[in-house]
């Protein structure tokens, strides 16, 4: 496995060693001695998320705060997606920046992003199976969000707003300014 460390702090693109032979390919997705000596970090995942979602949905810009903060591993089963992760940690120096990386089930990489991160992903393939690993059980209480759209953060989605598919909910999400904070 090879950890590609991100401007952002914390955050790294894995590539997985995949051995392909004429039956197909095999891979070790996730080891947790490797990934912890990969990414410096002790973390342990306790809940696994998948979802299915059609060209043009936009999940996200969604964290969990307070106690309930999570780590996410995330990587695509099928299809491709634009994922995001913003740094949304009150004291660091990249606060509000981002990251996008290119997602899919050709490329075979993962993104992991530590606690204290905003997440979204856009689905560029027809349709796309997403998988993401969290170090923290799912609180209702805990979820925050912010909009995708918000100027501050300037991330180009790399798709015009008409063509996206965006829940009732990530349509009303709060600008940075105004989130509720991760801690």
């Amino acid at each position: 496995m090879n950890f590609i460390p991100t401007p952002l702090e914390g955050c790294f693109i894995l590539e997985p060693n995949v051995i392909p032979d004429e039956r197909g390919f095999f891979m070790e997705s996730f080891n947790e001695q490797t990934f912890q000596k990969g990414t410096a970090q002790n973390v342990h995942f306790v809940q696994d998320n998948q979802s299915f979602s059609s060209k043009g949905v936009l999940r996200g810009l969604h964290y969990q705060s307070g106690e309930h903060a999570q780590a996410k591993l995330v990587r695509v089963l099928s299809g491709a997606v634009l994922d995001v992760a913003v740094d949304i940690r009150p004291n660091s120096p990249t606060f509000g920046q981002h990251v996008s990386i290119e997602l899919s089930a050709a490329n075979q990489r993962q993104f992991f992003m530590p606690r204290g991160f905003a997440h979204g992903f856009l689905v560029l393939s027809e349709t796309a199976t997403f998988f993401y690993k969290c170090d923290n059980f799912y609180n209702k209480a805990s979820e925050g969000g912010i909009a995708y759209n918000d100027p501050a953060l300037a991330i180009d989605w790399q798709m015009t707003t008409e063509s996206l598919c965006i829940s009732a909910k990530d349509q009303v999400q709060p600008l940075l300014a105004q989130a509720r904070p991760v801690w």
